[in-house]
Parts: structure tokens; C-alpha cells; sequence
């Protein structure tokens, strides 16, 4: 991902331009393990970030070479998968990653051939996994630079701060989100990246 191309461009919006200098946003190289994050993420949904990092290793130590394999995962014991601390809706839905993994080759898939779109609609057809998940794959698994998660919490607050916005109305609320992000294209990945860092601090 090219930080400093993206920065440039971004400094020509005079919305975004302060942030770009009062904050400074690591860079990063994406994993590409699509499959492997996918179950990461599943494990962390509405957990804190500490909790869920326990419950992973404890998921992935299930494992000989603490690698959860598609077949291993749908053969293992379920009550074992409840030992580390998962709920029944998490196990089943890791089982669910692993199955659609095995059938549809995901570990095989060149990944930078897909558009975002192609990617959203294979990945969402897998229960336990929706739009705002896959979103996250793009920014941080695959480095996609223009992904523009919309419905996350952050963004919005964010958003709504940056610019003033008092739209109680959520879809007017996206609607005026997406045309102030206008701007940001092909680098609103990067934007969003300082928009949530901002609201951190």
C-alpha cells in the first residue's frame, strides 16, 4: 500500500488536512490470509480486543500445528470448541467458514483478481459473516485502498464530528457520508484509517 501517494492526495481535502497532521497512522503489510482471518474475526465479534485475543490462541492451540485446517475444524469435537470459551453461534459459524472454505477452494482464490463487490457477495453467503466483516478483510487482510465501511459505528461518529453532522436519520446520515468521502477516492481506506485513530484520541 503506497502511504505517501495516498497521503498527498488526501491533504488536498481541506475537510481531512488537519487530521493528516495531527495524527500519525502506522503503516502496515496485509496478511492475504483470507481464510485464517475470516475465523479471527468471527472470534472477536462483540468482544474486547484482549478477551478475544485469549479465546483465539486457546482456538488455534486446539490444533497440532496451531493451524485450524478447513477439515480439521469441521471434524473437531464441537465441545471441545466450547472449552476455549466459544459460544454455540461462534463454533457453528467457524465450522460454517471452514466448510464454505472447502467448497468453494477459498484457500486457492486469487484474491487480487476479484473486485470489492465479487468478494463482499462470495464471503457474505456464509452465515455469521455480513458486509461490515468483509469490509475489514479488504482494508487489513487484502490492502484494498478505497474501502469505505459505511456502516461502521466509528466512521459514523467520526464523520459526524468532523463535519458537524446532525442527521439523526441513518440512511440521510450514509447518504451525506458517502458524498463527503467523495473526495477521498481511491484512497478512503487510508481515510478511514485516521478517521478512526482521531476519534481514538
Amino acid at each position: 500500500m503506497n502511504s505517501q501517494e495516498a497521503i498527498e492526495h488526501l491533504r488536498q481535502d481541506a475537510s481531512i488536512r488537519p487530521l493528516l497532521s495531527q495524527i500519525e497512522v502506522p503503516d502496515f503489510t496485509p496478511s492475504g490470509r483470507v481464510y485464517y482471518d475470516l475465523l479471527e474475526s468471527i472470534v472477536s465479534q462483540q468482544l474486547s480486543v484482549k478477551v478475544a485475543d485469549v479465546i483465539f490462541k486457546r482456538f488455534i492451540s486446539l490444533f497440532p500445528d496451531q493451524y485450524p485446517h478447513p477439515d480439521k475444524l469441521i471434524e473437531i469435537d464441537f465441545d471441545k470448541l466450547r472449552s476455549v470459551g466459544l459460544s454455540n453461534q461462534k463454533a457453528n459459524y467457524l465450522q460454517n467458514v471452514a466448510r464454505f472454505t472447502i467448497e468453494n477452494d477459498l484457500e486457492s482464490i486469487a484474491w487480487h483478481q476479484k473486485s470489492e463487490a465479487e468478494i463482499i457477495s462470495l464471503l457474505t453467503q456464509i452465515k455469521g459473516v455480513g458486509t461490515w466483516t468483509v469490509q475489514m478483510l479488504l482494508m487489513f487482510t487484502l490492502g484494498r485502498p478505497d474501502v469505505f465501511p459505511v456502516d461502521d459505528l466509528g466512521i459514523q461518529q467520526a464523520m459526524q464530528k468532523l463535519f458537524s453532522i446532525e442527521e439523526e436519520n441513518t440512511r440521510l446520515l450514509k447518504k451525506q457520508m458517502i458524498a463527503y468521502a467523495e473526495p477521498w477516492r481511491p484512497y478512503r481506506t487510508y481515510a478511514c484509517r485516521y478517521l478512526w485513530r482521531w476519534k481514538d484520541q
